[in-house]
């Protein structure tokens, strides 16, 4: 098979996996030899048909796959195209790639074949021969596997700058039914594995920064050099969304726990998409893609606002936990607790302000800045630049209270943007 028919295979096959950012790395550049580099300077972005942006090479080594997983359209079952790399393809089509200037790294997942072992030892070669035979400094994500040898997966962590274990669904009821040859304590104790190797180099790390070393009575102090860093860019996970009968609750609730029990940098949400010659287990339709940009923002509420994970989400009349899909979460909270507000912007707590729906950690932090000099008025928000239509009804200052508004029925109403009108192609005649 031709290497461009295989390309057009595996990086197609690779669209469903959405964790393929490259933030937190360490900062590396080619200056003292080598290829590439994680600075993100002179990266040139693509944009995926589906409109997403992104700037790395994002294949899969292989979509033969020995699991039989029913929601994924690379299981053994499925009737599809199968193609496959090999280790120094991928390292020519990445160091290629580079060249030109499409991507700042590599994003590297696969399916099983053979056995896990065997997968993950594909991976790491891939990841090896781009460090030590080409010298390459830019970003590498590797998606490692949860049954592999713990040997194998800590050889990943010294050659990638992010690992990621796929939690593939929000409970383990959910993971049973759909994916029953995959056992979630073996993928939450491979999370701790990684966990631990994150963190015990760290703190190594930290140690050696610390303690300098005289050789000699009248030599200058020199440091020693650091212990090897293991995956700087942390650990991340993805779940899918709506292809179980999981609700938003369970879906936020597990987050938490792998937020505080993992220390991951990212968990990623993927609607569910249809596959074809589907399980009747799996649902006919995709959930709205807004439901995924709303775990996003409840996410997002977790990890920078100081939110819980049970205050998020609502428990419906039929005991359901769903975000709302008109009103993101942080003005859905604050519509269902009124009485919290409004909000004094010359005295109110950091705490407090990060809770007003349009004030982000950024706004906030001007505010705080701001008030620290002088009161704050009704013609500063103006020039603090801030949203006033969505922040005023929740917010008092020198000069502005909302009155009675809070109490406004039609409130929500009033607070939710106007849809544009969607875009047609106008008559030629």
């Amino acid at each position: 098979m031709e290497l461009q028919t295989k390309l057009a295979i595996l990086a197609d096959a690779a669209k469903y996996d959405a964790s393929c950012a490259s933030s937190g790395s360490a900062k590396r550049h080619a200056a003292a030899g080598g290829i590439g580099s994680t600075t993100g300077n002179g990266i040139c972005h693509s944009w995926t048909p589906d409109g997403r942006c992104v700037s790395l090479l994002k294949i899969l080594l292989t979509n033969f796959c020995v699991y039989d997983c029913k929601y994924c359209v690379n299981r053994v079952t499925s009737n599809i195209p199968r193609a496959r790399f090999t280790v120094a393809e991928v390292v020519a089509l990445t160091l290629d790639f580079y060249r030109r200037n499409c991507i700042e790294g590599l994003f590297l997942s696969s399916g099983i074949i053979r056995s896990p072992d065997y997968t993950m030892e594909q991976l790491v070669g891939v990841a090896r021969s781009l460090r030590l035979e080409h010298g390459f400094k830019g970003y590498i994500h590797l998606k490692t596997i949860p049954d592999a040898d713990p040997a194998l997966l800590a050889q990943a962590g010294l050659y990638a700058d992010r690992l990621s274990i796929n939690i593939e669904l929000p409970t383990v009821q959910g993971l049973h039914q759909l994916a029953p040859e995959k056992d979630s304590a073996t993928i939450h104790h491979a999370m701790g594995q990684l966990h631990q190797h994150i963190s015990t180099s760290q703190a190594e790390r930290r140690a050696a920064a610390k303690t300098s070393v005289i050789s000699m009575p009248q030599s200058r102090s020199t440091r020693a050099a650091k212990p090897p860093a293991f995956a700087p860019g942390g650990q991340s996970t993805q779940m899918i969304v709506g292809a179980d009968g999981a609700d938003d609750g369970d879906i936020i609730l597990t987050s938490a726990k792998l937020y505080t029990g993992y220390g991951l940098r990212r968990v990623y949400y993927s609607a569910f998409s249809p596959i074809p010659d589907s399980s009747r287990d799996l649902p006919l339709i995709a959930p709205p893609l807004v439901r995924e940009h709303r775990l996003y923002q409840a996410d997002w509420l977790m990890r920078f606002y100081g939110f819980a994970a049970q205050e998020i989400v609502p428990v419906g009349p039929q005991g359901q936990r769903m975000l709302s899909l008109e009103h993101d979460p942080k003005l859905a909270w604050a519509l269902a607790h009124r009485e919290c507000f409004p909000v004094n912007l010359n005295t109110a707590a950091r705490e407090l302000l990060l809770r007003v729906p349009g004030l982000g950690v950024q706004s906030v932090q001007k505010l705080l800045a701001a008030r620290r000099w002088r009161m704050l008025h009704r013609s500063d928000l103006n020039q603090l630049k801030l949203p006033l239509r969505k922040i005023l009804p929740f917010i008092e200052c020198v000069g502005w209270s909302p009155g009675r508004s809070l109490d406004d029925p039609m409130l929500a109403a009033k607070l939710v943007q106007p849809m544009a009108p969607q875009p047609q192609q106008a008559s030629l005649f």
